[in-house]
């Protein structure tokens, strides 16, 4: 029998420095929806087997060795007291493929990785502690940060869409397993068929599964894709063959190298407080409807474990997707789940620690690895145009003038080309047409400056301060 909470109190824990350590079964009880959600949805993260491949010149079993430490890695925020459900820095990924091409994959291409995932390492550690994050995020400005967003998203459409990419090879699956997701996820009249309709309300607790299902379908009858073989047993990654790429034995990354990854770096850091606070705004919402518990949002806590996450898969498994602190779409099915009561879900702790265990369970069962096994560029695909649709749509509303839209327009594209110093380009060109075009009316808008990051800042510090208080209580 798992800890019981006192009503109104935060969730049982261990004290572990600035950590608060649950554990399955003896903090929370195990969450069933959330297993059978995790059991369709842990192919996402095996979606990374075919860029490891492709940039870092990892063979399938050494790539799917990477999966399971990565998947290991997801496991942290649950243990260590962080309510959200991780996942990848995926609005960068274009912008990391891009950075990548640069490379000859290979142990060239490992170093580059290696080099990128310490410095997004460094920049959550330094400065979650010392506070400087929301500082630095909102020197930016807003023009630039919403053209890195909409341009993530643009070279993500961009890299599926292209000739001889993704959706070439499988338009018909592809595309309509990304309208079932999408209907699913953000239309407005599938929400209101989810007041009505207990199926529909079951369908939308399922997130992108529906669409990933739908797409797999479609793939096999259409012949986009081949029947899966399926093997029985537990699945054998090889950490062997793995650790015969990883900079242990490959080599460490130079200077040079790290000097290269600074933009991607910062831009991926950008990106990812965004996510942050997304992942608040939705635990806030689900918050105040279970009385309950208090649900502590600890900013600090939530670097210092994107940070650990990175400092370990940048040694034993670098990630094109790199660490981050949210997986949107579960975490908003998590959350509404949670909003139901007691009864449908014990603690946020609950829901998200369940979730990536059977994830990580789900792993070594041959039989289900098999079977996504062929579908995977299709997991991907879904993925990245799902992102890129959020990007566009969360970038252009925070949008507030005609030269804000101009400037950040002009950013999109140019971060968008198939170059990989678009980074640098997109920057540069960024702030000198913030200074050439905006500056001027920079001193009266101040006021009303409420960009994507700076919109949380007061969430964060009042969840602190929430958090501090429960603490003390």
């Amino acid at each position: 029998m798992p800890m019981q909470r006192e009503y109104g109190k935060e969730h049982p824990y261990w004290p572990l420095g600035p950590f608060k350590v649950r554990l399955p079964f003896i903090h929370y009880r195990w969450e069933f929806p959330e297993m059978v959600q995790a059991f369709m949805m842990f192919v996402v993260n095996m979606a990374a087997i075919p860029l490891l491949e492709q940039y870092l010149g990892f063979p399938y079993e050494a790539a799917l060795a990477a999966v399971i430490v990565c998947n290991l890695c997801f496991l942290l925020p649950a243990l260590l007291g962080v309510p959200l459900v991780p996942g990848w820095i995926t609005p960068a990924l274009p912008i990391v493929t891009l950075y990548l091409q640069g490379f000859e994959p290979g142990p060239q291409a490992v170093k580059a990785m290696v080099a990128l995932q310490i410095e997004v390492c460094i920049i959550f550690i330094v400065l979650g502690v010392t506070g400087l994050g929301n500082r630095l995020v909102n020197f930016i400005p807003n023009s630039l940060k919403c053209g890195i967003i909409i341009g993530a998203g643009i070279a993500a459409m961009m890299g599926e869409l292209k000739t001889g990419g993704r959706v070439e090879g499988a338009p018909l699956s592809i595309l309509l397993g990304s309208m079932v997701a999408a209907y699913i996820l953000f239309s407005l009249s599938f929400k209101s068929v989810v007041l009505r309709n207990k199926l529909a309300k079951m369908i939308s607790n399922f997130g992108m599964v529906p669409g990933i299902v739908v797409a797999m379908l479609v793939g096999w009858i259409a012949k986009e894709f081949p029947w899966p073989s399926i093997e029985w047993g537990i699945t054998s990654p090889n950490f062997g063959l793995l650790y015969e790429h990883l900079p242990l034995v490959a080599g460490w990354p130079d200077t040079e190298m790290y000097l290269k990854a600074i933009p991607t770096a910062l831009i991926a850091y950008v990106i990812a407080f965004g996510d942050i606070l997304v992942g608040f705004t939705l635990v806030k919402r689900a918050d105040h409807q279970r009385p309950d518990e208090v649900i502590e949002t600890n900013v600090t806590r939530v670097h210092l474990v994107t940070g650990i996450r990175n400092a370990i898969q940048s040694v034993f498994a670098p990630w094109p997707g790199l660490a981050g602190p949210l997986w949107t779409p579960v975490q908003a099915t998590t959350a509404e789940r949670y909003a139901l009561g007691p009864k449908a879900m014990d603690s946020i702790y609950s829901g998200q620690g369940t979730f990536w265990i059977s994830g990580l369970i789900a792993m070594f069962v041959l039989p289900l690895v098999t079977l996504f096994k062929p579908v995977l560029p299709l997991a991907l695909s879904l993925t990245l145009i799902l992102t890129a649709y959020i990007c566009i749509m969360v970038g252009m509303e925070e949008l507030k003038d005609s030269a804000e839209r101009g400037v950040a327009g002009i950013v999109a594209v140019t971060l968008a080309m198939p170059d990989p110093k678009a980074t640098i380009y997109a920057i540069v060109v960024g702030l000198v047409l913030y200074f050439l075009i905006e500056r001027q009316n920079a001193t009266e808008r101040s006021k009303g400056d409420l960009s994507i990051i700076s919109d949380g800042t007061e969430a964060i510090e009042a969840g602190d301060e929430r958090g501090q208080a429960a603490h003390k209580n």
